[in-house]
């Protein structure tokens, strides 16, 4: 008996898998201004017969995608999770009335100093901190724009706390009467370029090309916050269709290992 098929279900058992786990992680952010859903990228491989069926190796190493690599023989066909693909279309604005709040209506991230270096973010969950920087709920400091290449550390915004603080729809950061920058809205073209590190925030992949450039025209809303893009019924609808396509999966395997005990235990013992 072959034993390909069993390896073609156990590799969409694996991919159902992953996939619930997004579904998962996308309806325990529903409510997480800024946050974008996630989706599960997936290949399927079909491929001819190479080569006559000979002596099967039976892969020795926990189940993975390499496992079916070293079947011999017969049709290889299976399904591989390739990644994780944002979905970064724009979520609802929900008015909160905290001046520092700040949601972007349209293109663009704002970009953070870390410890790591510099990262973006679609959270506008802005605070003045005890040295009266703006910064992230995270404590990490907020950037305005500079120059081109300008150290980080040159381009965090402080104020006095003299004056109520304003930030205009194009992100000027007004303290009363003074202008003391604009906030940093950079455009990423390619938003494939960019992971999730967590905490809300985005850096690029580490194969990957840096590609910014400051919005033109941004457009904030100062007393506001961009909510999740999570469509809850999408994604109640999608956990249901990977739990029917999950159990397919585990039934196949059922049968398979079924198929495998008569082989051995049944049609063996024949005289």
């Amino acid at each position: 008996m072959s034993t390909k098929g069993i390896y073609t279900a156990l590799s969409g058992a694996m991919a159902q898998s992953e996939r619930m786990d997004t579904i998962a992680n996308n309806l325990a952010n529903v409510n997480t201004p800024g946050f974008k859903r996630d989706q599960q990228v997936f290949n399927e491989y079909l491929t001819a017969n190479e080569k006559p069926p000979s002596v099967i190796q039976v892969p020795r190493i926990p189940a993975s995608v390499e496992s079916f690599y070293d079947m011999q023989g017969g049709d290889k066909s299976f399904v591989d999770a390739t990644g994780t693909f944002t979905n970064f279309s724009q979520g609802s604005l929900k008015m909160t009335g905290n001046p520092l709040d700040v949601a972007i209506d349209g293109d663009g991230f704002f970009e953070v100093a870390t410890p790591s270096g510099l990262k973006f973010t679609r959270v506008g969950a802005f605070k003045i901190d005890g040295n009266g920087q703006l910064v992230t709920k995270d404590g990490l400091p907020v950037l305005k724009s500079g120059e081109p290449g300008a150290d980080m550390a040159s381009r965090v915004i402080r104020v006095s706390g003299e004056a109520p603080v304003v930030i205009t729809e194009g992100g000027d950061i007004m303290e009363g009467e003074n202008n003391i920058g604009r906030l940093s809205l950079v455009s990423i073209p390619q938003k494939d370029s960019i992971s999730k590190v967590g905490g809300s925030l985005y850096e690029f992949k580490a194969n990957a090309q840096p590609e910014v450039s400051q919005v033109a025209n941004p457009s904030l809303k100062q007393g506001a916050l961009e909510m999740s893009n999570v469509n809850v019924v999408q994604e109640m609808t999608d956990m249901i269709a990977t739990t029917r396509v999950f159990e397919s999966t585990q039934k196949a395997i059922h049968a398979y290992d079924s198929m495998a005990d008569k082989l051995i235990n049944v049609v063996g013992s024949v005289k």
